[in-house]
């Protein structure tokens, strides 16, 4: 599990006001504000159902994403491609990695300049995960 939530201050709730973090012993945790009343969210929680939309924007696309990723990195050849397609095939693999270390905060800034953004309820349930250049993911 990450030392802090993989997504902090990419998370809005459903009012769009951003979405605080905390630690509830040493579990990191989103706290949403339901009418006054602070509820504190397993992190773990939503950052997995993000993870699995994620994937689920990823699979049987496994081919255009590592051909193009390959391009990206200037790696242009047949085996970068079969090695990158072959780690999006095992990406569960690479999410858990990415829950154990975390999200480079630079990296989680560069999601928020971009119009990345996670809307979730007073459940921790994501309602809504926007991503730029494509349709919202509800």
């Amino acid at each position: 599990m990450s030392r802090e939530p993989l997504f902090a201050g990419l998370v809005v709730d459903e009012q769009d006001q951003p979405v605080s973090t905390t630690y509830v012993g040493g579990d990191p945790c989103y706290v949403v504000d339901d009418e006054g009343f602070k509820r504190h969210i397993p992190a773990e929680k939503v950052d997995r159902q993000v993870l699995r939309r994620m994937r689920e924007l990823i699979q049987g696309h496994e081919d255009i994403l590592s051909e193009q990723a390959a391009k990206m990195l200037g790696q242009d050849d047949i085996f970068s491609q079969a090695m990158l397609k072959e780690q999006l095939k095992n990406i569960d693999q690479q999410f858990e990695e990415v829950l154990k270390t975390g999200i480079p905060e630079e990296a989680r800034a560069y999601l928020g300049m971009t119009g990345f953004q996670i809307s979730i309820n007073h459940h921790g349930d994501v309602l809504e995960v926007r991503q730029p250049g494509t349709h919202p993911s509800a």
